[in-house]
């Protein structure tokens, strides 16, 4: 077992956990609520993340490319980032070798997308649609747990 690479899967379902809380559920016309001339909508924001998620996959393969998708509806975007993180978790569980590090493949487009989740968090927040307060270091992620489906079991605060 490759610790780093184990710990690696760890950030991305922590990343699903903390994601799926953010996007899911959202109000409608969420995604295209705008805080300022030059801000990206929600709908921008997650479909860069899906693009991010992409990337890791090339970069895990040995390949630095990446796109800039249009966003799709919110809810195929949601979609979208389960179905990305999906792929590069199986990747990540595979055999197949490494293209960059771990620590390359978490500085790059993993810390970003966790950056970019927060985004969303405060953007539901602020159109009045917020989510929970959390104690994630009590939540129960799970490495291989990178889908829509999350523990129920949650420390959200009052």
């Amino acid at each position: 077992m490759d610790i780093k690479r184990e710990f690696l899967r760890h950030t991305v379902a922590t990343l699903a956990y903390r994601g799926g809380k953010a996007v899911q559920g959202a109000p409608p016309n969420f995604s295209s609520f705008r805080i300022g001339e030059k801000t990206r909508t929600p709908g921008e924001i997650l479909a860069h993340i899906g693009d991010l998620l992409d990337w890791a996959l090339w970069l895990a393969k040995g390949k630095n490319r990446g796109q800039i998708s249009k966003p799709l509806p919110w809810e195929q975007e949601v979609a979208r980032f389960f179905s990305e993180l999906e792929k590069f978790d199986s990747y990540l569980a595979s055999d197949e070798p490494l293209g960059f590090t771990p620590e390359k493949l978490f500085q790059g487009p993993i810390a970003d997308a966790l950056t970019h989740i927060g985004q969303i968090g405060m953007l539901r927040r602020l159109s009045e649609g917020p989510v929970r307060g959390e104690n994630y270091f009590k939540a129960d992620i799970v490495i291989g747990r990178v889908g829509p489906e999350q523990s129920s079991k949650r420390f959200e605060f009052d």
